[in-house]
């Protein structure tokens, strides 16, 4: 019976899941988005966290702890410099997992995490009305259109 065991085993060692977490964790501060599956995304999201909560503190321990865990001094600069100060006001849940679907492989369920906020911005462009449309079609149309008197004088 596994009666109150926290945590995943993901089925790996204790040192390769550490590894597998960190690589992760320093990837998704890296692209700010990444795909993995449910399961992995599920550990990943206490750990980054902490991390975020570690750049917000920002001081020497703080750095050296994130630097214990991340292992790329470039990441954790980033972090520190630019993800932490976009959730300053914020108190937690700084990772969004959104399920995808089904690995076509072998069928494991499979899931974005991307971080919060107002980083890198690839929302839509707001789409203009259908009556909007239609005018900016007549529009060009009209200005394509030849008049009938430069016609009539050829």
């Amino acid at each position: 019976m596994r009666h109150r065991i926290a945590g995943r085993k993901l089925g790996r060692t204790t040192s390769h899941r550490k590894a597998m977490l960190r690589n992760l964790v320093t990837s998704l501060f890296e692209h700010e988005k990444i795909k993995t599956t449910d399961s992995k995304a599920k550990e990943l999201r206490p750990l980054a966290e902490h991390l975020i909560g570690l750049g917000k503190r920002g001081d020497l321990h703080a750095r050296r702890q994130a630097l214990a865990v991340v292992r790329k001094a470039e990441i954790v600069k980033k972090l520190f410099e630019t993800i932490s100060p976009r959730f300053q006001t914020r108190m937690g849940g700084y990772l969004r997992i959104a399920k995808i679907g089904f690995r076509p492989g072998d069928g494991a369920p499979v899931s974005i995490v991307e971080l919060i906020g107002e980083g890198k911005k690839e929302g839509k462009k707001t789409r203009k009305s259908r009556a909007d449309r239609k005018k900016e079609k007549a529009k060009k149309a009209a200005a394509l259109k030849p008049t009938g008197e430069a016609v009539a004088k050829s």
